[in-house]
């Protein structure tokens, strides 16, 4: 067991003049109201519950990319918030220079908030990713930073599930090519090489809650399914779990893929893997683009192998609408583009009016109580922390939040300075290098929160102090 440390003390003179915390004198006075919360998080609070005040709210500056829904900015605005939404991502360096004071940021898929971009971000304490995935963010380097990072791991799953249902539809029928042609004015009706997709079979690789709701679809539709997972998952319906990737790929007429972007997902799909694909088999991504191996899977379309693809997303994709899926983009481009019952949609997987309402209410809704009260339940990048709501019979509580190193002995510091204090509850927790520590204290004047607080940011172990109230 390693030694409690003596956390050093942190040099007020040698501090940054930007200190990754904000500080209470800026909190509005106690008879400032604060505005309503959103209505999803209403429902779940009392009428006696107190509305927590970080800072006036009017000050609180978020910049939305790409597009956000209007729910998620309604929601936000709600807040009293100064909300700046932009229709598309930016390119590095005029992310840096808006980033630089912004409190709270929202992007989807385009924006890459690199430790680059973050290492300028000195106000800002929360993320929300309006989507599923979160390699557009370096999460350590936010954690560090004591940034929580929030995403939508849930709300768009039944719309990526349809497409990929359509998609099998489509593909067995082919329906692409005769759309195409038809356009053109080529009148081609054929029977050979379409199928039924009944009493086929689809195998799912990653059963998680996209693998799960399309399992149940298929199956309504006459499927069997099969599904390959890294961890043993209860089935839904008659699906049955195979035990390797080969074994899925070898017994599936139809292959789609729900992976996450990570190194043992890098070229998942590959030669190998198309040469146990059964001959005429389909093969579907809405996951990551770097999950398909483009070229293989060029090759394993002319030579017959694979029947029909439907791929949605690329390794490299543009960062706005218009003529930019081209060979400076992705060097095989054009060879992808020149193929028969290929289905290629731009990263339109969750992008349907009911995913992106759900995605706004729930990013939003959990940006707002980061914000507000300093809950990290959900966050990717932070250990999950909450306290119960402090209610309105307890007028003069503080609660404390103080973000910082995971090493021996921070708490034993920690806790002398709130021992002066009555403490009416604490959590704390840890993930990585980083811990976060909640704390509700009772009894307490304005002159005693800012001594909390300054005895807390001069702890060499901080990494962040917030103080609501």
């Amino acid at each position: 067991m390693s030694a409690a440390q003596n956390i050093p003390t942190r040099n007020r003179d040698g501090a940054s003049a930007v200190t990754n915390s904000f500080d209470p004198s800026t909190s509005p006075t106690a008879t400032f109201t604060s505005p309503s919360n959103s209505f999803s998080h209403r429902a779940s609070q009392s009428s006696s519950t107190k509305q927590l005040k970080p800072f006036n709210t009017q000050d609180v500056k978020v910049l939305l990319l790409e597009n956000i829904n209007v729910t998620g900015q309604d929601i936000l605005r709600q807040q009293g918030y100064q909300v700046e939404a932009l229709k598309s991502s930016l390119p590095e360096d005029q992310l840096i220079e808006k980033i630089k004071d912004v409190h709270v940021i929202g992007i989807r898929s385009k924006t890459k908030l690199t430790a680059k971009v973050l290492e300028h971000a000195k106000n800002l304490i929360v993320i929300g990713c309006f989507c599923i995935g979160t390699n557009q963010v370096d999460l350590t380097a936010a954690a560090n930073a004591g940034i929580a990072v929030f995403n939508s791991p849930f709300s768009n799953s039944r719309s990526v599930a349809e497409l990929v249902i359509s998609e099998i539809i489509a593909l067995a029928r082919q329906l692409a090519d005769r759309s195409m042609e038809l356009h053109k004015g080529i009148w081609n009706k054929v029977s050979a090489g379409c199928w039924e997709v009944r009493g086929k079979t689809l195998g799912i690789v990653g059963y998680g809650h996209i693998g799960n709701q399309l399992s149940v679809l298929a199956e309504a539709m006459g499927m069997s399914v099969i599904y390959y997972d890294v961890v043993n998952l209860m089935s839904m319906g008659t699906a049955k779990q195979v035990p390797t990737l080969k074994a899925l790929l070898e017994g599936a007429d139809f292959v789609t893929l729900h992976v996450p972007e990570i190194p043992e997902t890098q070229n998942m799909i590959s030669t190998e893997q198309f040469g146990y694909m059964r001959k005429g088999s389909y093969l579907i991504n809405a996951s990551r683009g770097t999950v398909v191996d483009i070229p293989a899977l060029v090759e394993a379309m002319r030579s017959g192998k694979i029947a029909g693809a439907a791929i949605d997303v690329y390794p490299n994709e543009p960062a706005g609408n218009g003529d930019y899926f081209n060979k400076e983009l992705n060097t095989w481009a054009e060879d992808l583009r020149s193929l028969k019952n290929l289905i290629l949609t731009p990263h339109i997987g969750g992008s349907t009016e009911e995913a992106q309402s759900a995605i706004g209410v729930e990013v939003a809704d959990a940006l707002a109580k980061y914000v507000n009260e300093g809950s990290t339940v959900g966050a990717v990048n932070m250990p999950e922390v909450n306290l119960r709501s402090l209610t309105a019979d307890e007028p003069n509580h503080v609660r404390i939040i103080y973000i910082h190193k995971n090493v021996p002995g921070v708490l034993r510091r920690v806790n002398e300075v709130l021992g002066e204090h009555n403490v009416d509850k604490q959590m704390t927790d840890s993930r990585g290098d980083v811990a976060y520590l909640m704390a509700d204290i009772s009894n307490v004047n304005q002159r005693d929160i800012a001594s909390l607080y300054n005895s807390l940011e001069d702890l060499g172990s901080r990494v962040r102090t917030r103080v609501l109230y």
